[in-house]
């Protein structure tokens, strides 16, 4: 691993155990509801108090997501949005001021068209923190893995409750954080979560010295609160997609944009709170 390379990830997670924080960890689908608005909300997530934010590359047949952001990804590709169209996004949202990490969420396939040794390059050109691909096995990631620690990117795996005895053998070749699936099935907000989830985030901490995140699920203060008191980090996909998906009538409106941006980030400032 390019260990002695600066990660934007690695420090952010530094930083806030050293002020004994947990990180906030929005994901977004971008280009719902269009470019320039996710670089609007990518700005307002930054002024909520966000300190890792997850790009969701819109798929066509997201396996791993639940209704909410499926149909954002419906949303986004009516603007023909692409790995390069999100990589440019992240770019503008830099140009604005974001300084937050990045880390892009997207299936394989996008990937493996681009050819890996140029979506690498463009990762990197972007300034790309980490990556999460949900449908790469563990089994056959050894290329992937090598080609994102040749780029300083850290290839973040996703550990289920049913990994069973896979997990250790997934958390040996780790980076950047453990991504730790709260429950069972797609993404989407829940009342509860699987029995023994405390458990399992124990035990998934006591395999490794990389931060600890949880998502899948997660869409209240309440929530966050239990679960900032076990983890260096929680993610809130669907909560904030629906709340993208319900300001986008004020977002599309030059006159209320302002105000549908309000929404979105006084949700997420009462989730960080």
């Amino acid at each position: 691993m390019n260990a002695a390379a600066t990660n934007a990830l690695d420090l952010t997670f530094g930083r806030l155990k050293a002020e004994g924080k947990t990180a906030l960890m929005p994901f977004i689908t971008v280009g719902d509801p269009d470019p320039d608005a996710t670089v609007d909300i990518l700005v307002a997530l930054q002024e909520a108090g966000a300190d890792i934010v997850e790009l969701g590359v819109p798929y066509s047949d997201p396996l791993a997501d639940g209704p909410v952001i499926q149909r954002a990804s419906e949303r986004a590709l009516v603007h023909h949005i692409t790995i390069d169209t999100c990589l440019d996004t992240a770019r503008k949202a830099k140009e604005r001021g974001v300084t937050m990490p990045f880390v892009l969420f997207t299936y394989y396939n996008p990937a493996l068209q681009i050819g890996l040794d140029r979506f690498f390059s463009k990762l990197q050109e972007a300034e790309i923190s980490g990556l999460i691909i949900p449908d790469l096995p563990y089994e056959e990631s050894a290329e992937v893995l090598a080609l994102a620690d040749a780029a300083n990117i850290r290839l973040v795996p996703l550990v289920a409750p049913t990994s069973n005895d896979r997990i250790a053998r997934i958390m040996s070749s780790a980076r950047g954080f453990i991504y730790c699936v709260s429950s069972v099935g797609v993404t989407g907000e829940r009342s509860s979560f699987f029995e023994g989830v405390e458990q399992f985030i124990n035990s998934v901490k006591e395999q490794t010295e990389l931060p600890v995140a949880i998502g899948f699920g997660i869409s209240s203060r309440e929530q966050v609160r239990r679960f900032s008191e076990i983890c260096d980090g929680v993610v809130i996909g669907s909560a904030i997609v629906r709340k993208i998906e319900e300001s986008i009538p004020l977002l599309q409106n030059p006159e209320t944009k302002s105000q549908g941006l309000l929404q979105i980030r006084d949700f997420v400032a009462q989730l960080k709170s």
